[in-house]
């Protein structure tokens, strides 16, 4: 099978230790189906790892769309009461299916593909669901990355929508976040399961890939639906890490400590910023070398230091290195600014991203589309505060860092920091202080999914109020200074923060 096809089917086949972990696990969960399904089942290594350690009674049914696999099977499964048929998941009639079992106790496992519908699609494969906008998404996300789906997540939904009204367990391998949606999705539309599960396992040992993974466990059929699932670090039912539920139709990572914490929740007083976008970071980005400005191409960069800020970039906020050892060519001072006087200003400048103008003319953004030439992104009054409380949205670490300025010119961050913009050092040491504190951190690492190529980001940050933060602290008299003038620059209007003090 080529690289193409294994991709394209999904044929990464789980190890026969991890699928005897997870049925052994899933027999703590489930002890007593009557019926076992594998609907991906390629060379059926759960069905094999069941067979084990469920009854000999048990009926076995495996389907897979590759001949080669199932002709194997049959050959292996010598059990009379085992059917394992070939079979193209996306054309079977599941719901046909699951109402011929009656009165079952149901089994559904396996390790459905992790890939992509838009990497398929990029494939031109054809083992894909019929087109739709899955999951409803409309507008914007209908037509971006939102309406982008795991394969894994389609298939889950449509087995657990297949056995409405059966007594049921279904539980399978699957992306972590790919197991968020799914619940998220079914909680959202009150799809009837309880005691959900996500058990983390590494991934990367059983299948030489980095992402996040658990086995996904939820059962079917009951009257009450639970709308929480508990996250175990490993295959088992001690470790407990927290238990993921949902408030107003949205994930919440913790949903005990979101509940204790969520006193601090309210009005986003600051405005949430990122930082400089530019998608050209060895054309925009400079470092300085024994009194030259150096490119990412290793080339001295002659240009006028007027368009020349310091910059820090996210992993130096995450890793605390508040020291600029980088620098950015700004080629605006607010989006859609007119850069054609660049060239009469900054002739040098001019010239130098003229040297380098099909790369910059040749981001793949949209959004430099129809926009003034060597145009940048994230700029704005708020980018030369100088002054800000910022945070890296790529780490791990909820920590809150003050940044100044450098050489007498505000400090930049790039597009994967946010920061609020303040006016003085007092304001930014005291904004600093509030969201570092232990109850702002514990509500925020409530929200955050750490394992999402984005942990932190600006909807969530926004959800702190620093009003009830002063008031928690008794800082109400700075808060009336700062909060007030907080979004001036964006607004020209002061916020009404305290009624009195």
């Amino acid at each position: 099978m080529s690289v193409k096809e294994k991709t394209e089917y999904g044929d990464f086949q789980t190890p026969d230790n991890l699928a005897a972990m997870a049925v052994s696990l899933i027999k703590k969960s489930f002890p007593y189906p009557s019926v076992i399904v594998e609907p991906t089942c390629g060379t059926g290594n759960f069905i094999k790892a069941a067979m084990s350690v469920f009854s000999c009674n048990t009926k076995y049914y495996g389907f897979d769309i590759n001949r080669k696999y199932i002709d194997n099977l049959k050959k292996l499964t010598i059990n009379d009461n085992c059917l394992i048929e070939l079979s193209d998941f996306f054309k079977k009639d599941w719901e046909l299916f699951f109402s011929g079992l009656k009165q079952e106790k149901i089994l559904v496992i396996g390790n459905p593909p992790w890939i992509t519908n838009s990497a398929l699609s990029a494939l031109n494969s054809t083992n894909l669901p019929d087109k739709s906008n899955f999951q409803n998404q409309v507008g914007f996300a209908a037509k971006t990355g939102k309406a982008n789906f795991d394969i894994a997540e389609w298939i889950l939904i449509k087995i657990i929508e297949s056995l409405k009204n059966k007594n049921a367990c279904v539980a399978m391998l699957c992306k972590t976040a790919t197991a968020r949606k799914i619940l998220k999705y079914l909680w959202n539309t009150n799809a009837k399961i309880y005691d959900s599960s996500l058990h983390f396992f590494d991934a990367k040992k059983y299948f030489d890939v980095s992402v996040d993974a658990c086995l996904f466990i939820t059962h079917i059929g009951e009257s009450v639906i639970t709308k929480n699932a508990v996250v175990y670090s490993d295959l088992n039912f001690e470790n407990k890490i927290s238990i993921l539920g949902t408030y107003a139709s949205e994930l919440i990572a913790d949903i005990d400590d979101y509940k204790k914490y969520q006193y601090i929740e309210g009005v986003e007083y600051y405005k949430w910023r990122s930082g400089i976008k530019h998608d050209a970071s060895r054309v925009m980005e400079l470092s300085y070398e024994k009194g030259c400005f150096i490119n990412g191409f290793g080339k001295k960069a002659r240009i006028e230091e007027e368009y020349i800020y310091p910059l820090l970039k996210s992993s130096d906020i995450g890793n605390g290195r508040l020291n600029p050892k980088k620098y950015v060519i700004l080629t605006q001072k607010k989006v859609g600014d007119d850069t054609s006087y660049i060239k009469q200003n900054a002739p040098k400048v001019w010239a130098y991203l003229e040297e380098y103008a099909d790369i910059l003319n040749n981001r793949k953004s949209i959004i430099y589309n129809k926009r003034p030439k060597f145009s940048i992104f994230g700029i704005g009054n708020y980018s030369f505060s100088p002054w800000k409380v910022a945070i890296s949205g790529l780490y791990k670490s909820v920590k809150f860092s003050v940044v100044g300025n450098c050489s007498n010119k505000p400090i930049m961050l790039d597009d994967t920091c946010y920061f609020i913009p303040c006016y003085s050092e007092d304001e930014a040491y005291f904004t600093e202080k509030l969201l570092n504190s232990e109850i702002c951190q514990k509500f925020l690492k409530s929200l955050i999914f750490f394992d999402a190529k984005r942990p932190i980001t600006v909807e969530i940050l926004k959800r702190v109020d620093l009003k009830k933060l002063a008031e928690h602290f008794h800082e109400k008299e700075k808060a009336v200074t700062y909060l007030a003038q907080a979004n001036i620059s964006t607004t020209g209007q002061f916020q009404i923060v305290f009624e009195n003090i």
